[in-house]
């Protein structure tokens, strides 16, 4: 008898245990992969080790893939819910889209559909904008950056205006690609998104 209670106490332990912590969903691309660099280096996994740090207790877990856009995000996003029942999302999408010259339109369509097919999970939800360079055209530019900032009024979410602030077109802080962030850019990513993701925790 004693040995059964004590297989009950270790199994609801461990149940607890796998239980602990939410997870923080981060559906992104090749910038939160940490393409060109060892991922232990990368924001995500510095995400993680603050989160440890501060003491709260949330699982990151970074569905990230290099080459991504918003719509094989939204393709594999409802999965990823019901895998793990995230409490926060953040989707960290569309730079992609834009260097394809894509349409705005149809990116801030895709990126409504993550931001609403999260919510209804009962996450919430932080959205990383993304700016282009300026060779893309100032007219094509501008409507793609303001796809994050009208996104961020009608759904109501969190948004961090430009994700890579004071990394982009900086040459040290950036791959010899000029397009992904090098590996010294990754707590600048961190510190870009902290501040808005904090209260969100």
């Amino acid at each position: 008898m004693r040995v059964w209670w004590m297989g009950l106490v270790v199994a609801l332990w461990l149940t607890a245990q796998s239980a602990s912590g939410a997870a923080l969903l981060v559906l992104g691309d090749s910038i939160s992969a940490g393409f060109g660099l060892d991922t232990r280096l990368g924001w995500v996994n510095l995400l993680q080790q603050r989160l440890n740090q501060q003491g709260l207790d949330y699982q990151v877990v970074n569905a990230s893939i290099s080459g991504d856009t918003s719509a094989g995000g939204l393709a594999r996003l409802a999965p990823l819910l019901a895998a793990h029942q995230p409490a926060l999302v953040v989707v960290e999408l569309g730079g992609n889209d834009g260097l394809r010259g894509q349409s705005p339109a149809q990116l801030q369509q895709n990126l409504a559909a993550i931001i609403q097919q999260s919510q209804a999970s009962g996450a919430k939800v932080l959205l990383l904008g993304m700016r282009l360079p300026p060779n893309y055209g100032v007219r094509y530019s501008e409507m793609f950056s303001q796809v994050y900032v009208q996104l961020a009024s009608s759904e109501s979410v969190a948004l961090v205006p430009f994700f890579l602030e004071g990394v982009g077109g900086v040459p040290m802080l950036m791959q010899g690609d000029g397009i992904h962030p090098a590996a010294a850019a990754q707590p600048r990513l961190l510190d870009n998104v902290w501040p808005v993701l904090k209260p969100l925790l």
